[in-house]
């Protein structure tokens, strides 16, 4: 029999359910990621460093890689299509012959030769391309010992990442104690999880703020015990927010998590002239991001709080970024100030205001990082792109932070990084007494704990920082 269409799911078929001569063929065609992902398994390779035309061999990748592909591939079949899910693969005598390549077209065959009571399977299996095998061989296996029926997951979500940004940020983490954070207004699902699995990491200890009624009709909807944890009890969002700003101001927390309000609501009470968190510098937002195409950290700021941020709003923005990611690890972050074009033109005030910070930077006005601009977004974070239009520059193709001309650029370079590359993105609000979390709604768990690990971060060089200090 030939491989069935696409399908949702796998169902398998036991000892008893075979018979001699039963066949499948399955067609497969060779990616990238597939290859990269065996090479980084088997160690045999490093692909990052690859970037010849992926039609051909892949570089780098030796030909027992390949291999490894094929026979990748003939498992899979066994294991998905016949007999299925449940098959455990006992032993395999196959014989290489050929290299594949990114993009070509397989044919993988299994077809049973033996039975062997009670339960071992042995197949002839082979892999072809076009008239070429690659591969051939039998393969012993367990059949599964009852029916079963397993949803088929699309691998194509995968995301092969290159500089695990966030797993060192958890690293980082390891061995300092959590910090004490206020939970604002955590009343719906998503926000009061994000809270407990960050403490459950060991990240924070939260301090839920907000009507108690409704945190604790959360929790006890979901099975959640609240117990370890203090609950602050408020009328509503406003309230909460108000709260929480108190309990800063007067340090019985040392950080802020946004809940399941607006963020309008929570920045309201934090940027009040007089009861606020407000300090000598502009507040602004930094997303730390971990695109997988990316072989650094990535800031980008400020995408969240200042719309049109004047001249002096865009020093303390470069600052707050630049004193972040000394605190993540980057002991001169390159700052690249983005402009639609790479010269200054006097019609487009993104390049003056590139200018004027590069200048104040050599005169000491900017601390901490080398700064360059105006940048257009690929000469920033592209090496062969700066060198096609012969830029010069520390800073062009190597850029650490990324310092757009205003809040609508911002977050659409930060979403389209998200949507389009795969990025993941840990966001915080620097400038206030305490660092200050903006979680949303679409945020995964792995990027609400990334939130949380700069936030701890932030935090405890801050208490460090100040304990530092003379008395």
């Amino acid at each position: 029999m030939t491989s069935p269409s696409p399908m949702t799911s796998f169902t398998n078929h036991t000892f008893d359910q075979v018979a001699l001569g039963d066949t499948v063929t399955v067609a497969h065609t060779v990616t990238r990621d597939e290859v990269e992902l065996l090479a980084l398994v088997s160690g045999d390779a490093n692909p990052f460093t690859s970037s010849d035309d992926v039609r051909g061999a892949l570089p780098g990748v030796p030909p027992a890689c390949e291999g490894v592909s094929a026979e990748a591939l003939i498992h899979g079949v066994l294991k998905r299509r016949l007999p299925g899910p449940g098959t455990v693969i006992l032993s395999h005598e196959l014989v290489y012959d050929g290299q594949a390549s990114v993009g070509d077209q397989l044919l993988a065959t299994v077809t049973l030769v033996d039975k062997q009571p009670p339960d071992r399977l042995v197949f002839d299996c082979d892999v072809t391309r076009g008239h070429d095998t690659l591969l051939k061989g039998r393969v012993a296996v367990r059949a599964p010992a009852s029916n079963l029926t397993v949803d088929h997951r699309d691998t194509s979500s995968v995301i092969l990442r290159r500089n695990d940004v966030f797993a060192r940020l958890f690293r980082h983490c390891e061995g300092q104690p959590p910090v004490v954070c206020a939970v604002v207004h955590p009343c719906d699902r998503e926000a009061l999880a994000g809270a407990l699995e960050a403490a459950r990491h060991g990240l924070i200890e939260p301090v839920l703020v907000g009507p108690q009624a409704k945190i604790r009709a959360v929790a006890t909807e979901a099975g959640w015990d609240l117990s370890p944890y203090r609950l602050v009890d408020t009328e509503h969002s406003h309230a909460a927010a108000s709260a929480a700003v108190a309990m800063a101001r007067a340090g019985e927390v040392q950080a802020l998590m946004k809940g399941s309000l607006h963020t309008d609501e929570l920045m309201g009470a934090v940027v009040d002239a007089t009861h606020g968190l407000r300090t000598g510098r502009r507040i602004s937002h930094v997303f730390v991001m971990d695109v997988p195409a990316y072989p650094r950290m990535l800031m980008v700021t400020d995408a969240a709080v200042n719309i049109a941020p004047s001249i002096r709003d865009k020093v303390d923005i470069v600052q707050n970024a630049i004193d972040l990611a000394h605190i993540l690890g980057v002991a001169e972050p390159k700052v690249a100030i983005l402009a639609a074009v790479e010269t200054v033109n006097p019609a487009m005030q993104a390049t003056i205001d590139a200018a004027m910070l590069c200048k104040m930077a050599d005169r000491g006005q900017i601390t901490g990082g080398l700064v360059d601009g105006p940048l257009a977004f690929d000469n920033a974070i592209s090496v062969e792109a700066a060198r096609t239009k012969k830029i010069r520059s520390q800073v062009a193709g190597l850029a650490d932070i990324l310092v757009v001309p205003d809040l609508e650029a911002g977050n659409m370079v930060a979403k389209q990084l998200q949507y389009l590359a795969g990025a993941d993105s840990a966001g915080i609000v620097l400038g206030t007494r305490v660092p200050i979390v903006l979680t949303s709604r679409a945020d995964s768990v792995r990027m609400r704990l990334a939130s949380a690990a700069v936030l701890k971060l932030v935090a405890h060089a801050r208490a460090q920082a100040a304990a530092q200090r003379p008395q």
